[in-house]
């Protein structure tokens, strides 16, 4: 035994540790979640991870047990207060049924907003790169061997490039809207453009509208990002390059989706498939709430929660919900801090927060009542609970529609909802067997894996530090003018080809028959 543990210790100092060091540019919000947990993972395995973070940054601690922040004294100047506020108008305009013009100018005012995030990204970078010596020279001395970041802005696609670090994404939108639209062939007669709305069987209408609702968004999305980072492109790099081209020139596209979710569609060789990475086995429900959930009997739970940035709802609206829980013998837990409702029945509890995946993943739990975040929706998918939906803004209206499809999920409009519409939602998915049924088999086919996908994860982030890159994963066809990369210029050259030799048999044909008709004109004479 002595020498078996001699041996171990001695093959344990022999083969080397591969551990590196990666520089995160995050991006806040809700986004930060799943980074955060990449990071965790990272950490685990004995990599060091330093976090870039604005001086008011509202979601990303200074302070972790898993990586060291390195905050850049610039303030962003964005907050979830904004984003509550636009939730909170955009569902007032609904309810209210107001012009559609009202509803555009909303729109306009979020894109406004947005594209002023992107400059203030900007000039953060131009501040860590220009205008902080001692912050670039620390960070250059650091010798990082990765840059990890999320597409969603542009400040570490263009700081990875600036110190030519590796690149790997950690995405689900870019700084042009979903990423396959960006890394990917993407045929829009059966991929549908999110967030349309649309499935990859669509009728010819419906394939006219996926094809103006790209143009017109893909347009929105240069016009609010293209000018901000086309600037900082030339600015750092000249006029040669394009600021796109770097997006398309990441290693690895961590995309966080997985095919029970999305709809089959071509994909490339360095897109590796994350979805659900940040779902995990439950654990024990602290004793208050396991009381309470094993009081519902044979009836089970209900669980609702609109995510982090819908905490309260118009008082009405709430009355409505609130109402149709009474009416049900599930007993139901829902994230909630607004007013407590008046129609509120014994069966409910509010609270502040809940274990979201430990509830889901508990024998109990009927249904999950979810505003239709990508987050929510994989681990309900991971549980194998089925949903009603009560999609509020963004992505959620059609990550609802994709489990709509897949039917696991009845959508009920938030605008309009009352307590009979809402109650025939919940017993409909409680009662009717196919939805568990159908969830329950999405759920088998997201665990059937070789590699977890945060595993898969961690290992594809230290495959492109082992290699320094995964060049050979890249294509290059983000370099071909649209005119090579459509072939628009051979079928050009072919038509043109085709187009001469008809011409010469046309004239061939014609010389012959001038000159036989004028054999016999001399014949006649």
């Amino acid at each position: 035994m002595d020498l078996i543990f001699i041996t171990s210790i001695i093959l344990t100092l022999t083969f080397p540790v591969h551990c590196g060091k990666i520089l995160v540019f995050p991006h806040e919000g809700s986004h930060w979640v799943n980074m955060n947990v990449l990071i965790q993972g990272l950490h685990s395995r004995g990599h060091q991870i330093t976090v870039i973070r604005a001086l008011d940054s509202w979601y990303i601690s200074e302070t972790s047990p898993h990586y060291v922040s390195l905050t850049v004294p610039f303030a962003l100047g964005g907050d979830d207060e904004f984003y509550s506020s636009f939730v909170s108008r955009q569902l007032e305009i609904r309810r209210q049924r107001q012009p559609a013009w009202t509803r555009f100018r909303l729109d306009m005012d979020l894109k406004d907003r947005f594209s002023e995030m992107h400059r203030k990204i900007c000039e953060m970078v131009i501040y860590i790169i220009e205008k902080d010596p001692a912050l670039l020279e620390r960070i250059k001395k650091a010798s990082f061997d990765l840059m990890l970041t999320d597409p969603a802005n542009g400040g570490g696609v263009f700081l990875a490039r600036f110190l030519n670090l590796p690149l790997v994404f950690n995405v689900r939108w870019t700084v042009h809207g979903e990423a396959h639209f960006t890394i990917a062939p993407s045929p829009l007669s059966y991929v549908p453009f999110p967030p349309s709305q649309l499935s990859d069987d669509m009728t010819f209408l419906q394939r006219t509208y996926n094809v103006l609702f790209y143009t017109l968004r893909r347009f929105l999305y240069r016009r609010t990002v293209g000018p901000h980072y086309s600037a900082l492109c030339y600015r750092l790099f000249g006029p040669d390059l394009k600021y796109f081209e770097l997006f398309q020139a990441a290693d690895i596209w961590l995309m966080r989706v997985d095919f029970v979710f999305e709809f089959p569609r071509p994909t490339m060789p360095n897109v590796v498939y994350i979805g659900g990475f940040q779902c995990k086995p439950a654990n024990p429900l602290p004793a208050d709430l396991e009381a309470f959930v094993q009081s519902s009997g044979k009836h089970g739970v209900i669980i609702m929660s609109l995510g982090t940035l819908v905490g309260q709802l118009p008082l009405d609206i709430a009355d409505e919900i609130a109402a149709a829980f009474a009416q049900l013998p599930q007993k139901v837990i829902w994230r909630y801090t607004g007013e407590r409702p008046s129609t509120m029945g014994n069966n409910t509890l509010l609270v502040n927060w809940i274990p979201q995946n430990d509830l889901l993943g508990h024998v109990k739990t009927k249904v999950f009542v979810s505003h239709g975040g990508t987050n929510g929706i994989f681990e309900a998918i991971y549980h194998g609970v089925p949903l009603v939906g009560l999609p509020l803004v963004f992505d959620q209206d059609d990550n609802m529609s994709k489990m709509r499809h897949k039917g696991v999920a009845k959508v009920v409009d938030i605008a309009s909802i009352d307590r009979s519409v809402f109650t025939d939602a919940l017993q409909e998915v409680i009662n009717e067997p196919s939805y568990r049924a159908n969830m329950q088999t999405l759920s088998s086919l997201h665990r059937d894996t070789a590699l977890s996908p945060l595993d898969s994860a961690l290992f594809w982030t230290e495959f492109v530090m082992r290699h320094r890159g995964a060049a050979h994963l890249r294509t290059h066809s983000y370099k071909m003018p649209w005119y090579s990369y459509h072939s628009v210029d051979v079928v050009a050259l072919l038509l043109s080809v085709v187009a001469f030799i008809g011409f010469i048999i046309f004239k061939v044909i014609r010389c012959l028959c001038c000159r036989f008709s004028a054999r016999k004109q001399t014949k006649q004479d």
